[in-house]
């Protein structure tokens, strides 16, 4: 066999080899994080206003509520027919300006991922004059308060109030938690706070980054 047969035979053998292995994936671009512009807030823990738990009225529509924080717009889509006292109470407070000027006090990392508002203390002891029972609770199984989920904090302490707290990652927590919205707006904003950690470098406690709760609107 001369040299241009082997040639032609050796450039067959690549080309077939070629063909038959499969095709490199491109890997999907990553979306890209987004960069927090926050405002500087004067925000910061403070005495609890004085608000009354509203007559409970069960309404077949969902309402929007708007956490205006000083690093964007916050979504909420609050459903009052699963939860309609827990969709009362929190538009009652933010109707009373309960939320206003408040930050978020806290930030998860360990076996769930959440970020944790709603106390004017900033203290995480802090909430309205009323309790409320649960409504809306998960079955307990794992993932059972995924990404963007939006829960009622409460504990032995402190039971059913104005503390919520926002999932920023698929969590399985105890199924103790009322279930009243899901963020379908600024989720990126949450994520992206919960990626700058917490302030003392812990898996647990007051985010490096201080999102403050300017206003929060109802409709």
């Amino acid at each position: 066999m001369n040299f241009a047969a082997k040639s032609i035979i050796s450039s067959l053998t690549i080309l077939l080899i070629s063909a038959a292995l499969p095709a490199t994936a491109t890997a999907a671009p990553n979306k890209k994080a987004i960069n927090l512009n926050c405002k500087v807030t004067t925000a910061k823990g403070h005495s609890i206003k004085n608000i009354e738990l509203p007559q409970v009225k069960v309404s077949q529509k969902n309402r929007q509520i708007t956490l205006v924080t000083n690093c964007g717009d916050v979504v909420i889509e609050a459903d009052p027919r699963q939860a309609p006292v827990t969709v009362a109470a929190i538009s009652a407070l933010a109707k009373g300006g309960f939320f206003n000027q408040t930050i978020c006090h806290r930030l998860t990392k360990i076996d769930s991922n959440f970020l944790h508002c709603g106390d004017p203390t900033a203290t995480g002891m802090g909430g309205p004059n009323f309790e409320y029972q649960n409504e809306n609770l998960p079955v307990a199984a794992p993932g059972n308060y995924p990404e963007g989920t939006v829960a009622i904090w409460n504990s032995k302490e402190i039971t059913n109030g104005s503390q919520f707290f926002v999932v920023y990652a698929d969590s399985t927590l105890p199924a103790n938690y009322s279930i009243w919205g899901k963020v379908i707006k600024g989720l990126d904003i949450v994520k992206a706070v919960a990626k700058e950690g917490v302030a003392d470098g812990s898996n647990d406690g007051l985010p490096k980054r201080t999102l403050a709760i300017e206003k929060v609107k109802v409709r």
